[in-house]
Formats: C-alpha cells, structure tokens, sequence
C-alpha cells in the first residue's frame, strides 16, 4: 500500500498521467482497486491534479460505477479523504452518487458533506442537505445540527443559523460555537454576547472558544466593563489560562480597541510569558501587541517590539510586517520601511500580499514621494504583471494626491480605482474634494453625472462605543 502510493506521488510530481493509467488499469484487471478505499480516494486525488475539473468528474462518476458496494462505510471514508485533501466538488459528487444509487446516508455522511459545501460555498447544495435532514428525521441528531449551523456560519447566513440553534431538540456547547463564530464573522457583536449569557440557562457549559468569541464581541463593541468580567471570569475559572495563545490575544486585542495599551502590556508581558517560554515559535502574542501598538499610535513601540520580537528568535508574519512597515511611514522612517518590505522576501521567504503594496505605497506617500508610488504600482502591477494591484493601493496613492493637492496623477490614480471597481463610491468622493478646494467645479459636475449615472451611494459612517454602562 505504502509502495502505491509512493509511486502515485512520484506521477503527481511529474505529471505522468499515462503512468498513472497503466497503474489504474493494472488495478482493476487483478480487481483490487475497489477493496482499496483509501487508495481509491488517493488515486482519485492524483488524477485531480492532473487533468481538469470536468474530465475528473466524469471519472469519479465511472469509478463510482465499477464500486459494487452499498456499504456507506466505503464512500464516508471517501468523502473525509476528498475534504481533507482539497477536493471538496468531489466530496459533493460522491454524496450525490450515494443518494443516486441508494446507498444509505448515516450522520458521517452529511456532516462531511456539508463541511465540503461550505469550503466550496455552494449554498443551494447546503440547502438541499438541510431539507433532506428534515425528511428523514436526522433533525434530532447533534452532530448533524452542528453541522448545519457551522455550514451557514461560514456562508454567513446567520439567520438560518440561529433558526437551526432554536429547533435543536438537544443542543451542546460546540452547536453554540458554531453560531458564536457565525456572529462573530458578521460582526453580530451583540447577539454574540447575548447568546454567550444565554448559554448558562441552557446549560451549556463555557469553553475557551467560547471565551474568545465572547471576546471578540467585547473587543467589537469596545465594550471594556464587559470585557474585564470575562477577564475576572477567566482568572477564577480557568487553571491554564496561560497555556491558550488564543484567549491571552483576545485579551490583548480587547484592551487594546478599548485604549487601555498598558492593560494589553500587562497580559502580553506577564500573563503570556508562560506560554512564549514553552512555544517561542508561536508569533500569535506578539502580532496581536504589535497591532495593539499601532492601532494606538504607539508607533515607536512598534519598532521597537519587532526587534525584541526578531532577537527572541520569532519568526515575524504577514500581519507583522504589515503593522512594522506602517509604523515606519508614520514616524517618516522611509528607508527602514522599504527594508522591512524587502526582508519579506529576502530574509523570510514571504510573498507580499495588496495590503503590504498599498501599505508600502502610504509609507512613500507620506514622505512626499507621489512618483515613487505611482512608479512602484504602475511598473510592477501594470506593465510586469505582477499580481493583483488592488483598490485599496490606488486608494492610498489617490489619498496622498488629495492630501499634498496634486491634481493630474490623483485623476490617474482615481481613473485605475474605478477601472478595478466601477461601484465606488469613495473613489468619486475624494476626488470632488480635491476639486472643490480648487475650485474646479466643471470637473465636480462631471464627476456629479458619472455617479448618478452609475446610481452610486456613500454609506453612511457610524461609531459604537461603551459610555458608562
């Protein structure tokens, strides 16, 4: 078995599809291939790697064909092995056989199923899942109403979520996680915190992802008061509250969206200790006070801890480096942000993402270095084809055009936004302030008909803290 799949590896490494073919072949004639379940999902992955979409589909369906088996044991094992693998349409395609041809669908089943939807966010098929559940009387089953929940958690259909929560005959705590995390990613602040003091009643006991998620909600609403209970609660209940990087970070990141920097320290230096001893690797703590630093202002902090951060041996993440390098453009120290962009690449083997580029673009932007900016997104995005120059770096430029008052490249600038997104709004909006501090008002009722032909709206902005209680 090992030996097969060695050998598999090997066609995949050299896309020797035919080799692949003789071994399928050779399988079928000697009529082990089919005995050989997680072979099969194995061979069926190394042919996805190889051929299209649509020509694997085609061959799983003849695979499926040649399986005389209607033991659910078979195509479940299939089903997690197409999930793990990165082959969710497949997971999607053998359940379809399986109702198909009548092969009996248990728990496992439509769980696996489900998760497969959600990676491939096919809503439709969730949906279809949900129905069949309803039918066959899988409702009252917990694993299965996890599943669900989790499925339009992650599609962020929250309302059926919740609705799936409420008719659950029995409920646990990871069916409340799920909805929390679906609050949580919607940015459902206050329901997520309602439904964490709900759970006592229900009697569904607290974990640490609960605790987190509760967390996030306080750090959402800058919630402070509710933020030190939860805090309080953590310290009386929790014996190894130190060893979870996860919770030691929302609590930094809580106090630090409160303003409370020296608080967030304090849990960073003291409480966090413990754990950057044992796993000096990990770098969750230190991005999490980085981005605390930098969303105060503390900008010298900032550079400062990413050194102690490189001194401890930490290896430094996107998140880091995005945090460091926008604190240099805010301190002016241009050339040691541009060295901190090309260590990225250089010393860490990081590939830059939009953020870094439009990060890096601000970072000149504010040293006055405009053409240096367009010269960095125009030749590197446009005419090298590297990547993806996205909004927010035209954005960035366009901002510091407005703000230094160059009219002629904030129009190229504000011209390459709209050619990526036609429906922004905010684009249209800096530009007409900068003509109207020049008094250009022709240009402004240009702009005018351009945004009420393509019917474009500015949100209206809100803020949402704690004032007492």
């Amino acid at each position: 078995m090992s030996n097969l799949i060695q050998y598999l590896h090997q066609c995949e490494a050299t896309n020797n599809i035919l080799a692949i073919k003789k071994l399928h072949a050779h399988l079928l004639t000697k009529g082990i291939l089919f005995i050989l379940h997680d072979f099969h999902t194995q061979l069926i992955a190394t042919y996805a790697s190889c051929i299209s979409n649509n020509n694997l589909q085609a061959l799983t369906n003849t695979f499926f064909k040649c399986m005389n088996s209607t033991n659910p044991l078979h195509f479940n094992v299939i089903i997690s092995n197409f999930c793990r693998k990165g082959f969710p349409f497949l997971a999607l395609t053998t359940f379809s056989f399986m109702q198909t041809n009548a092969v009996p669908l248990d728990t496992y089943a439509l769980c696996s199923t489900l998760t497969a939807s959600s990676k491939v966010k096919d809503v439709n098929f969730g949906k279809q899942i949900h129905a069949h559940v309803g039918k066959s009387g899988w409702s009252s089953s917990v694993f299965v109403g996890s599943a669900l929940i989790d499925f339009y958690s992650k599609l962020l259909n929250v309302k059926d979520a919740a609705l799936v929560f409420d008719e659950m005959p029995e409920r646990n705590t990871v069916c409340a996680n799920a909805l929390l995390s679906g609050y949580c990613d919607d940015g459902l602040w206050v329901k997520a915190l309602e439904l964490v003091r709900k759970m006592p009643v229900l009697k569904l006991k607290y974990d640490h992802f609960t605790l987190s998620a509760a967390l996030r909600g306080c750090t959402g609403l800058s919630s402070v008061e509710i933020g030190r209970q939860l805090h309080s609660y953590l310290l009386r209940t929790t014996l190894d509250v130190e060893s979870d990087v996860f919770l030691q970070s929302a609590l930094i990141e809580m106090y630090g969206k409160c303003g409370m920097v020296e608080k967030a320290r304090l849990v960073f230096k003291l409480a966090g200790m413990e754990i950057r001893k044992e796993r000096s690797s990990d770098v969750v703590l230190w991005t999490s006070m980085l981005g605390v630093y930098g969303k105060n202002g503390n900008y010298k902090e900032v550079i400062d801890l990413y050194s102690e951060m490189l001194q401890e041996g930490i290896r430094p993440d996107g998140i880091a480096f995005l945090t460091v390098i926008s604190a240099c453009g805010h301190t002016g120290q241009v050339h040691a942000g541009v060295k901190y962009f090309e260590s990225m690449t250089k010393d860490f083997k990081l590939d830059p993402g939009p953020e870094h580029y439009s990060c890096l673009v601000d970072l000149l932007c504010r040293a006055g270095e405009l053409h240096k900016a367009w010269e960095l997104l125009n030749e590197t995005f446009h005419y090298k084809g590297i990547g993806n120059c996205g909004v927010s770096m035209w954005g960035a430029l366009l901002k510091a055009c407005v703000d230094s008052g160059n009219i002629e490249l904030a129009k190229l600038a504000a011209q390459r936004a709209l050619e990526l997104d036609p429906q922004n709004a905010g684009v249209c909006v800096m530009l007409s302030n900068l003509y109207a501090r020049f008094g250009m008002w022709d240009e402004i009722e240009h702009l005018r008909v351009l945004i009420k032909q393509r019917g474009l709206r500015k949100d209206v902005g809100c803020s949402w803290v704690q004032i007492t209680n």
